[in-house]
């Protein structure tokens, strides 16, 4: 399985783990007039599922980016 591949199923998977924590079902379990931090639970959720998809996102492509630097490395000679 080579990098790209694997990058591509983990964005992938980052794609569809967005989809299912924004759609209707999830996003009901939230819409309560509970505030957090003066805002209401469903705010906090989505910019709270939103900063996390983009942390993962990160992590994701970072990882992917440093092992072509070792291998990169190691043939330098």
């Amino acid at each position: 399985m080579t990098r790209e591949s694997k990058l591509n199923k983990r964005l992938v998977a980052l794609f569809l783990l967005g989809c299912v924590l924004f759609n209707y079902p999830i996003l009901s379990l939230f819409n309560f007039e509970i505030p957090i931090f003066g805002l209401p639970l469903l705010f906090v959720h989505i910019f709270g599922i939103w900063c996390l998809l983009i942390a993962l996102t990160a992590m994701a492509t970072m990882s992917s980016s440093n092992e072509h630097k070792d291998d990169s490395d190691d043939t330098g000679g």
